[in-house]
This record gives C-alpha cells, sequence and structure tokens, in this order.
C-alpha cells in the first residue's frame, strides 16, 4: 500500500504542469485535473487488472485441487463399494450351503472369489494433506476436516474389514471344510462394512454440498482423467513390449552360449 501511494504521488508531480506550480492560469488548472484522472485511471486499470488475474489463477487453482480430491474419494468410493458388495454375496452364498449342504463343494470356490479388496492410491492424500499450501488455497476448514476423516474411515476400512476378512479366512482354512465355512461370521464383517461405508458417503456428500460441485462436474473430470491415464497406459504398454523383446533377445543369446558349449 506504502508503494501504491508512492506511485501516487510521483505520479501527479509528474504530471503537474509547470504553468501551475507557478500559479497561472484556468487553463492550467484544467490541464492539471485531467492529468490526475487520467494518471487515476491508469493506476486504476494496472492494479485493478493485476488483482483480477490473480484473484482468477487463486480461484483455478482451488479449483484443481478441490477437483481431485473429490475425483479420489469418487474412486475410492466406487472401491469400497465394491468390496461392501462382496461381504454381502459372501453372506447369501453362506446361507444357500446352509440351506443345502450338497452346494458347498460348488459354492466355496465361489466364496473365495468374493474376498473384498479396497483398491486405492494414497498419492492425492498426500498430497493434499502435507501441503499447507494446498490447504490454504482451499480455504475451507470444514471441507479440509471432512476429507482427512474420510480418509481417515478409508485406511479403517482397509484394516478392519478387508485385511481382517482375509487374514482370517487364510489363517482358519475357512474353505477347507464345511463347518469352517458355516462358522464364519459374516455379519460381524457386514456390520463394520455398511457403518463405515455409510459414513464415508455422508463425508463425501458433504463435500460437495461445501464446495458446490455437482455430480456432472466430477463426471466430467472423470473423463478427462480417463483420457490422460489411458496415454499413460499406452506408454506403459509400449515400455513393457521393448523389455519383452530385450528379453527374448537375451534369451536367444543365452540358447545360443549353450550350444557353444555343447560343442
Amino acid at each position: 500500500m506504502k508503494q501504491f501511494k508512492l506511485w501516487v504521488i510521483m505520479n501527479i508531480k509528474l504530471h503537474t504542469p509547470k504553468s501551475l506550480k507557478m500559479g497561472s492560469g484556468m487553463g492550467s488548472l484544467k490541464q492539471f485535473l485531467l492529468s490526475i484522472v487520467a494518471t487515476s485511471i491508469s493506476i486504476a486499470l494496472t492494479f485493478g487488472t493485476a488483482a483480477i488475474l490473480d484473484n482468477n489463477k487463486k480461484k483455478n487453482e482451488k479449483r484443481e485441487i478441490v477437483m481431485m480430491v473429490m475425483y479420489d474419494m469418487y474412486n475410492s468410493l466406487k472401491s469400497i463399494e465394491r468390496a461392501d458388495s462382496m461381504i454381502h454375496q459372501s453372506m447369501d452364498v453362506q446361507r444357500q450351503i446352509a440351506e443345502d449342504t450338497t452346494k458347498f463343494d460348488t459354492l466355496k470356490f465361489k466364496m473365495a472369489q468374493l474376498m473384498p479388496k479396497a483398491d486405492y492410491t494414497e498419492t492425492t492424500e498426500r498430497i493434499f494433506s502435507s501441503s499447507i499450501e494446498s490447504i490454504n488455497t482451499v480455504g475451507n476448514v470444514l471441507f479440509t476436516e471432512n476429507v482427512a476423516a474420510f480418509y481417515q474411515n478409508r485406511q479403517l476400512y482397509k484394516t478392519m474389514v478387508c485385511d481382517s476378512v482375509t487374514n482370517e479366512i487364510t489363517q482358519k482354512g475357512t474353505f477347507s471344510t464345511l463347518k469352517c465355512t458355516l462358522d464364519f461370521n459374516y455379519m460381524l464383517y457386514a456390520i463394520a462394512s455398511s457403518g463405515i461405508l455409510n459414513d464415508m458417503q455422508r463425508q463425501f456428500a458433504q463435500c460437495k454440498q461445501m464446495m458446490e460441485v455437482s455430480d456432472e462436474e466430477i463426471e466430467v473430470y472423470r473423463m478427462q482423467r480417463k483420457q490422460i491415464d489411458k496415454g499413460t497406459d499406452e506408454n506403459d504398454e509400449a515400455a513393457d513390449s521393448i523389455i519383452n523383446e530385450i528379453m527374448q533377445q537375451q534369451k536367444s543369446i543365452e540358447e545360443a552360449k549353450a550350444k557353444l558349449k555343447m560343442e
């Protein structure tokens, strides 16, 4: 602000006519006033334009961070919804076996395929949670707290539901016998799964409302990211192809060396 005032004073001095300084005429006064008006407009335009550009930049940065987080939350929810569905399907299969034990040998393989998994990466969580700048850019404490709670629930779901189910089934050999299969307490995990999932869905809905993000905007962002990821996948496939070619060449070399030793 001090620099701004100095700039105004300097410009007024610069544009003050010599004749006015010497105290001559109304014409010089009009010229002086016009100079002040022109200088003021110039200053307002310069600082105003810079402020508008800076404000727009901050808004765009804020929106990009918010959409990145909302997209990550959306994907996490989809993954956990699939895991929750698998647990409920497993309970249904367990019920079918209990009603007709002759189905055990067939349905136990189906149950083995219904192991719940929470597939997600923690990249966005780390970027958002560890960057004070990102949190300040968003500028909404309640949103930040909700996102943090969502990520805590995501980790809780993985530990208490997915990992626990997998570990218990592996350790007890649940599908090895009819008794072990029927004794497995899917109800306990189903209750935990539904409870955590409901909390995460509520937190996601609240974040959308706080930041005024619609389902349509998330879908547009998802498609944009899908195009980016598609390009990355194509690069990965090309890299894999090159590696396979190198491996094949190395295999041919090793086979040729083996033949030389035999000769």
